[in-house]
């Protein structure tokens, strides 16, 4: 069974860092070339999408851009977080999408990813 597990979440200042840490089991990790993303829902917002993978490098939301960094190795992704502001205030959620290979080209909506985790918690304090 494939499992999805965020960790990392916690409070903090403005400026900031976090690493947020993702990891999918119930896999072979030969098996590890497929999409994953980081996606974010804060008080009252939809989720967004915020960082993934394409065949040329990593992809970032504008919001996350020069801010935030994303990284895998396998079936462990990160999201290092730095200069965090109030606004980052959100569950920051971890999602696979196992049917589709980076090499194909990965989706930023959550319609296309099928495994989800349940969320670690950042708050940033002003």
């Amino acid at each position: 069974q494939v499992q999805v597990d965020e960790s990392g979440g916690d409070s903090v200042e403005t400026g900031g860092s976090l690493r947020l840490t993702c990891v999918v089991s119930g896999i072979e990790d030969l098996y590890a070339g497929f999409c994953m993303a980081w996606f974010r829902k804060g008080p009252a917002k939809k989720r967004e999408w915020i960082a993934g993978f394409q065949p040329n490098g990593e992809s970032y939301a504008d919001s996350a851009k020069g801010r935030f960094t994303i990284s895998r190795d396998k079936l462990t992704m990160y999201l290092q977080m730095n200069s965090l502001q109030p606004e980052d205030t959100a569950m920051y959620y971890c999602a696979a999408d196992l049917g589709r290979p980076i090499w194909h080209g990965c989706q930023d909506h959550e319609a296309a990813f099928d495994y989800w985790g349940k969320g670690t918690q950042v708050t940033v304090s002003s």
